[in-house]
């Protein structure tokens, strides 16, 4: 029995050790042009943090920023993920989920990661629809909600070209006709371009449109964390493209992004995108990050991160990549799942003037980090065109302790000065706007 008591002891020993880690920088360290990036951590077993999702008491909304309001824009949504503003105000709004949630992390550790998503309120099935939200009478409340499209493929990304809606499955990218003040598709979608799916580790794709709507650029997530499933199905992937709207041909236009997902253009024109970083590699590794897109440029996945900061769990390396490795441009905290993206110029009325030029930015929250991070819709000021400064909450009080009341994704301007957040936990979509 002393045996029995001793070796008892000697294997709680052993596992507090393993599963031993110091109390993390702040997140705010992860933050900025020149973030504090520590060494990295790889333990036996990594961290495993969740918030359990449980929506929002009645009466309760997040916490705005002063001079702010927030309110229901909508509710009793099905897992909303993101937000297209139509020319004439109406909001479309894609409930989706993933295809095949998780299909690509197998064994013991594909088990336990359904078991923290299920917790985290990920794990519901896609309502694989569009919804169209109008608001005739102009008091921030849509009164129509009307299903403008489904029976899709866990659509995420939508953009107006002309007359025509494209939306992106996971996929690839579909159309429909569309015509100022329809609440219905008139026809079925029509295939318009493919784009590599498979595993979909990272399902999530997001589409925008050039201003003169000649090219689509379409998102597209690894299939892996590190590529630990091979690099012959990342092929495409990790990627941005450009796709040519009168011929339906495309191509890579830059690589080496693990999770790219927000996506829209900066106040001189040219495109950003926010990024989600590797994990495994402790709580303040590796910074999420907001980039301009360069032609042709390589961000390190999963060779390297924030240049040529080698990751030693990649093997074989390719260091003639690694030496042309992108540094992002801004960097937003480790884990914090920033998804949602909405820059503007700071001249524009309501929201977007009280806060200047700069990005709003929906973070999802982590579920891998103690303490957690993210869970809030923060703004990053430009300087020049680029981003720089200190990042400012917009909204937030989405977590209460150990619990998430909600969780921000997809955020976009609507046409009265107001910002819609769409929060799939919640499942509703959130207006912030001035104080009257």
């Amino acid at each position: 029995m002393r045996k029995l008591l001793v070796v008892l002891v000697l294997l709680a020993i052993v596992f507090a050790v393993l599963n031993y880690h110091p109390e993390p920088a702040p997140v705010s360290t992860g933050f900025g042009t020149q973030p504090e990036l520590p060494e990295p951590e790889t333990g036996l077993i990594p961290t495993v943090h969740v918030a359990e999702a449980t929506g929002w008491p009645e009466g309760q909304t997040p916490l705005t920023a002063n001079g702010l309001e927030v309110i229901e824009f909508a509710q009793g949504l099905d897992h909303p993920r993101w937000i297209h503003v139509l020319p004439n105000g109406d909001v479309l709004v894609a409930e989706s989920n993933s295809p095949n949630a998780l299909s690509g992390i197998k064994g013991i550790k594909g088990f336990v990661a359904k078991r923290i998503m299920k917790k985290a309120g990920a794990a519901v099935p896609s309502a694989d629809r569009i919804t169209l939200l109008r608001d005739a009478d102009n008091d921030g409340v849509a009164e129509t909600q009307s299903v403008f499209l489904e029976k899709l493929y866990s659509p995420f990304g939508m953009t107006l070209v002309g007359n025509t809606l494209y939306i992106a499955n996971a996929d690839g990218i579909v159309s429909v006709p569309y015509q100022s003040g329809d609440l219905k598709a008139s026809s079925q979608p029509q295939e318009f371009f493919t784009l590599p799916s498979g595993i979909n580790h990272h399902w999530t794709k997001n589409i925008v449109a050039s201003k003169d709507g000649s090219k689509l650029y379409a998102t597209v997530g690894s299939n892996s964390n590190i590529g630990e499933n091979g690099m012959d199905i990342e092929v495409g992937r990790a990627a941005i493209w450009e796709i040519d709207v009168a011929t339906a041909k495309g191509t890579v236009i830059a690589s080496g992004l693990r999770n790219p997902v927000g996506m829209d253009f900066g106040p001189s024109g040219e495109l950003f995108t926010v990024v989600n970083e590797r994990d495994e590699l402790g709580d303040n590794l590796v910074p999420d990050y907001l980039t301009s897109v360069k032609q042709d440029g390589f961000y390190g996945w999963p060779y390297s991160y924030f240049g040529q900061i080698v990751d030693e769990r990649v093997q074989p390396q390719k260091p003639e990549l690694v030496a042309k490795a992108i540094v992002p441009d801004y960097a937003l905290g480790a884990h914090t799942a920033s998804l949602g993206l909405a820059i503007t110029n700071g001249t524009q009325a309501g929201i977007q003037s009280v806060f200047g030029s700069g990005a709003f930015i929906g973070q999802h929250g982590s579920w891998n980090r103690k303490p957690r991070s993210g869970y809030k819709v923060i703004f990053v000021p430009f300087v020049n065109g680029m981003p720089n400064g200190e990042p400012r909450d917009v909204l937030s009080g989405f977590l209460d302790g150990d619990t998430a009341r909600g969780r921000p994704v997809g955020v976009n301007f609507d046409d009265k000065g107001g910002l819609l957040v769409a929060d799939d936990v919640g499942n509703n979509i959130w207006l912030v706007r001035t104080k009257n």
